[in-house]
């Protein structure tokens, strides 16, 4: 096909609409392009549960096998799964899933061994270009001895390995609803959750890439609706929603509230610092609460602040050797999978703190919620560079106000900071405020909001 890759490769993976971006015919292209970038003898993919998943998923392995690469093919699979086989079984990965995008969209996140990450500068601009140089002249020669395609389960396997990693045996019976999204947590969550203390009251378990019930993007709160009502209705005592490829996970507490993610990657951290003798390197992005880096403080762990985006995460925690690392849009990363995100290991770790005490869980994490927060507000700008020179200008003169450019620009002080920081792939701006109090954040979420539009 004729493709525009500009269109469809983007900072961390590949994904566009198929066919009108690309099909099967790209997808083994991007095979071969792999099987060649990583220089692999061996490869493993898996898929999430769209319609056109298998076919490009075949496409993509066949292409690595043209070219002398053996592939183990796992089939369904959520992110975190595919990961695991990549650093299980030591070998490059591929993932073919568009997250929450809806079901006309599919994409590849790729990994090299042990999960490691392929992004713009860690291989996929070059996957790219040798893609487009086989657009223009013809495929690759196939090698002379092709590879082979062999199937494998992974699922049970991963889950024993994720239990391995938090002990739920001794916990209280829970009662926990959960929201698949009819993504691919309806798939592993069966296996994981097998066995435990748990009556689990399962929502939307039946896997569906045409998304007939919501968007599997449980970061916009009209997709946990159903969750939050259900939660009471059952008179639970927390509920968990996971995306579409089933690597971000959500929670709800006992009334049917959601607890920021924040509050989550310092209940995550506490629990990973004790894990490690009460010592090590905890990673944030620059737009999770302050409640994160003071609770990794007070429990003997260093915070390190990064830029949004899991290369960056990724990056720092393979070079600081952190223990763990969260982003407040529910990714959490962890030293002991491969410094790879997986929702699933963050969930096991709430269910553990939760049931190995006898409160609830809004008590629970109240002490990992001290502060307001706005949430993510995008503002569409035709010019982002200008509006955050007036922003630059507004507070740059300003006693008792620091500002850093890190990620976007951020502004604070000993009381209140916010961040905007402009889209990779969109003319948007996106502001994140955070203060002591409400009075205080609302004032500084809409001063930044009118310097943003105006």
């Amino acid at each position: 096909m004729t493709a525009d890759l500009s269109q469809i490769v983007k900072a961390y993976d590949v994904r566009g609409v198929v066919p009108d971006q690309w099909d099967e015919s790209l997808a083994a292209l991007f095979g071969a392009a792999f099987a060649e970038v990583t220089d692999a003898r061996a490869i493993v993919v898996g898929h999430d549960m769209r319609p056109s998943s298998p076919g490009l998923t075949r496409a993509f392995a066949r292409g690595a096998a043209e070219r002398g690469v053996d592939v183990t093919e796992i089939g369904l699979c959520s992110t975190d799964q595919l990961y695991y086989a990549s650093g299980a079984l030591g070998l490059p990965g591929a993932m073919f899933t568009a997250s929450h995008n809806p079901a006309r969209y599919n994409g590849i996140k790729m990994c090299r061994a042990g999960a490691a990450p392929v992004g713009q500068d860690t291989g996929l601009a070059e996957i790219r270009a040798l893609v487009e140089r086989w657009l223009e002249s013809g495929a690759p020669e196939p090698a002379a001895v092709p590879g082979t395609l062999t199937a494998r389960d992974t699922l049970e396997d991963y889950a024993a390995y994720l239990r391995s990693l938090v002990d739920l045996t001794e916990i209280r019976p829970l009662k926990v609803v959960v929201d698949a999204g009819n993504g691919m947590g309806g798939h592993t969550v069966p296996t994981v959750l097998a066995g435990l203390p748990l009556t689990v009251v399962p929502m939307y378990f039946e896997l569906d890439g045409t998304f007939p019930n919501h968007e599997a993007n449980p970061l916009d709160p009209a997709n946990i609706v159903d969750l939050r009502k259900r939660v009471v209705q059952e008179g639970a005592d927390l509920g968990l929603a996971f995306d579409g490829d089933a690597d971000r996970c959500f929670v709800v507490d006992e009334n049917g509230d959601p607890v920021s993610p924040s509050a989550i990657t310092a209940l995550v951290a506490v629990r990973e610092l004790a894990r490690n003798g009460g010592s090590g390197t905890v990673i944030h992005n620059l737009i999770t609460s302050r409640t994160v880096p003071e609770v990794v403080r007070e429990n003997g762990g260093t915070p390190v602040r990064t830029r949004v985006g899991h290369s960056f995460i990724k990056a720092e925690m393979a070079r600081s050797g952190a223990i763990f690392g969260g982003e407040h849009s529910a990714h959490y990363y962890f030293k002991d999978f491969w410094n790879a995100d997986t929702g699933m290991l963050a969930a096991l770790h709430t269910l553990a703190a939760l049931g190995g005490q006898d409160g609830p869980l809004s008590a629970l994490v109240a002490a990992y919620d001290r502060y307001a927060g706005s949430g993510e507000i995008n503002s569409t700008v035709a010019d982002q560079a200008g509006r955050l020179a007036a922003i630059r200008a507004a507070y740059a003169d300003r006693p008792g106000v620091t500002l850093d450019d890190l990620d976007g620009l951020t502004v604070s002080t000993a009381d209140w900071w916010f961040n905007v920081r402009p889209s990779n792939t969109e003319p948007l701006l996106r502001l994140n405020a955070e203060a002591r109090d409400e009075a205080t954040m609302e004032k500084i979420r809409d001063e930044a909001l009118a310097l943003i539009r105006a």
